[in-house]
């Protein structure tokens, strides 16, 4: 690639960057007072967290088996409201068990 072409590239994203940033400051002025779009804007790191990691555990073992074992182990373990910490160990862990078992 171009140097010359790298940085319009760099320069693009960096602008569409600061606009997705700067663009809700400019647009909520004050304080907002709708329970509705509170609730909505509490909501949307989780949702947006959730859908740039989740796709992304399905192709983390190279296997979809021991991907599947790994999240239901998760879910369960987040059902019985464990800690992070302790989700995430033993969802390795099943992966890793399941991988060496198929």
């Amino acid at each position: 690639m171009e140097w010359k072409t790298f940085l319009i590239y760099l320069l693009v994203m960096a602008g569409v960057t600061y606009l997705i940033r700067m663009l809700p400051l400019a647009a909520i002025r004050g304080k907002v007072k709708s329970v509705f779009l509170q609730s909505f804007l509490y909501y949307v790191p989780y949702a947006v967290l959730g859908a740039m990691t989740f796709p992304a555990v399905f192709s983390a073992t190279g296997s979809l088996p021991t991907a599947l074992v790994g999240t239901a182990v998760a879910l369960v373990l987040g059902w019985m409201e464990k800690g992070l910490l302790t989700v995430a160990v033993f969802a390795c862990v099943a992966a890793f068990a399941a991988g060496l078992l198929i």
